[in-house]
């Protein structure tokens, strides 16, 4: 006779043969029966959150640092509606995660129940896979099937909604679930390029006079900096990364050139500028990357493990290639191997003259000195910040403006860097934080957050306080939306409208809610409190009052060359 034991059960059984190992949610009604089976499951770790939007954002980090999914959990109605933005951060950045929402019983659904609504449509546009579960038997199915999706192809969220009495009732004849789950063997498998089609690249590349690498959020992904890195080494190939492929090359590395971005910079424009071949790799060359489509770009290789981006846009100069991007790299060395010495002396000059760009950019934010006494220049606390920082920290920028000034950051491993783009949704530095050092509390994390973004999670401090760990929140403190104000500025006569706020005291905050916290007017105050923060191993909200005057939309360093 089988053992008896309830849909909820069950779904965590499948969650430990699935690898998941964090929970990130809210409880309510309708999810104790999944959250109470995860008490009995040490290898599962629950993290309470302050609001369900924080615990879609944790999965989602937690997905981008690892590689594998977490879940966010919600109760029905509102509970579910909460996680959707932090859903649609991870969807738009492919992020794999698992999205459970607990609806009411199967037979209710559709009615006018307590907090009645149709999660799988409210979900739908979010998410890769998505469906509602209303009977045990289809509990193991739907949930094989939903992590296959997240984790296959371009990773991303997928979506389960329990029925409650599915989750409540015992299961009849519950099916046998592995220990490890098999498909975990394979899901990480990526296609390989044909023969055929990396020596027809080879001969184009060869053939190049000034061709370029754009690394885009794939080469995350694909964890391609190594072999990405070994191909330009090999052929004196310039790299720049999107904005939302930073982090996945080293920017020490005297082939790279930094970000290019609708927001610049003033070097890697010029990087392009110059192609007359772009490998674009992992690169859907979207929106934030070119300017909303008005870059004019050269010829494009376009390399992706998902046929359907290839193409998408500049079709009329994209040829394709399917395949992981690190496979991809290492062939193409390989088959440029003969040519690879003259490729290399053709364009030490141009490569020269790059480099010496490069100081030059770099001194463009050299400037100290605030316009407005009493505060700190953001140029000048990014840099300080990295000087002090430990070397393998994970810097997690915001949306909006600290996004921007992390231009500045420089990086000496690669995928120690995240922050939302796709759908550059605000209130992300905070949560993330949290979950990359509930993944590894050993590894230090650098967290950039605007006061207005910090104002839209700011319940997390004390979720943060529970966490612990060495993270160093530093809030860019302009008392404002300072990218949309910086932006009515320049485009409306400086006339702003629903942007400017009330001073707050954000490390007055921070030590109401458990943690340590000071506030700074000085980069010599700044540097000291982050060194005190990391040396005590523990949590610290450092609230820097920033100079309104420096605006991301004209920095010099940030305008597009030549403009």
């Amino acid at each position: 006779m089988s053992e008896t034991i309830t849909g909820g059960q069950l779904v965590v059984r499948m969650l430990e043969s699935l690898g998941v190992t964090k929970v990130f949610g809210v409880v309510g009604g309708q999810t104790l029966a999944i959250t109470d089976a995860i008490i009995d499951t040490p290898s599962i770790e629950f993290v309470h959150t302050r609001h369900e939007n924080a615990a879609a954002v944790m999965a989602d980090a937690y997905g981008r640092l690892t590689g594998r999914p977490a879940v966010a959990i919600s109760t029905t109605g509102p509970g579910a509606t909460n996680l959707l933005t932090g859903v649609g951060g991870a969807f738009r950045d492919s992020s794999p995660a698992i999205i459970i929402t607990c609806n009411n019983n199967g037979e209710n659904i559709h009615k006018d129940d307590a907090q009645n609504a149709d999660h799988v449509e409210i979900f739908r546009p979010f998410v890769k896979y998505g469906r509602l579960v209303a009977h045990a038997t289809s509990i193991k199915q739907a949930m094989e099937e939903a992590y296959i999706n997240a984790m296959t192809g371009n990773p991303g969220p997928v979506h389960l909604d329990f029925a409650r009495d599915t989750i409540e009732l015992p299961v009849e004849n519950p099916p046998a679930v592995p220990a490890v789950h098999p498909a975990r063997s394979w899901v990480g498998t990526r296609p390989v390029a044909a023969p055929d089609e990396i020596a027809t690249v080879a001969a184009r590349v060869l053939a190049a006079e000034k061709p370029v690498i754009w690394v885009g959020n794939g080469g995350n992904r694909g964890q391609a900096s190594e072999a990405v890195l070994a191909l330009a080494d090999a052929l004196s190939i310039p790299v720049i990364t999107t904005f939302n492929g930073m982090g996945a090359v080293p920017t020490t590395h005297p082939l790279v050139f930094g970000a290019l971005s609708r927001m610049g910079t003033n070097l890697s424009t010029r990087v392009i500028g110059d192609a007359d071949l772009v490998l674009a790799l992992g690169n859907s060359l979207n929106a934030v990357s070119t300017t909303r489509w008005r870059r004019a770009l050269p010829e494009i290789v376009q390399v992706d493990i998902d046929p359907t981006m290839i193409g998408r846009y500049y079709a009329e100069v994209t040829a394709g290639v399917v395949g992981d991007l690190a496979s991809f790299a290492r062939d193409l060395t390989a088959a440029t191997a003969d040519g690879a010495e003259a490729a290399r002396a053709g364009r030490a000059g141009w490569i020269a003259e790059l480099q010496e760009a490069e100081r030059t950019w770099w001194a463009l934010s050299d400037e100290l000195e605030p316009e407005n006494p009493g505060t700190v220049s953001p140029a000048v606390v990014v840099r300080a910040l990295r000087e002090v920082t430990p070397r393998d920290a994970v810097l997690i920028p915001d949306a909006g403006n600290p996004g921007v000034w992390s231009f500045l950051w420089e990086m000496d491993e690669p995928y120690r860097y995240i922050k939302p783009v796709g759908f550059g949704n605000m209130g992300f530095a905070l949560p993330a934080a949290i979950a990359s050092v509930v993944d590894d509390p050993a590894r230090p994390v650098l967290a950039l957050i605007g006061d207005g973004s910090l104002g839209m999670s700011l319940g997390e401090l004390e979720t943060l306080a529970r966490a612990g760990g060495p993270v160093v929140i530093v809030v860019l403190n302009d008392s404002s939306y300072g990218n949309i104000r910086q932006e009515q500025v320049l485009h409306f006569d400086g006339r702003t409208i629903g942007v400017d706020f009330l001073e707050v005291d954000f490390a007055q905050v921070a030590r109401g809610m458990g943690l340590d916290g000071k506030r700074v007017t000085e980069v010599g105050e700044l540097v000291e409190a982050v060194r005190e923060g990391y040396a005590s191993g523990k949590p610290v909200v450092i609230d820097v009052v920033l100079d309104r005057e420096a605006n991301a939309w004209t920095y010099p360093a940030f305008v597009p060359h030549g403009a």
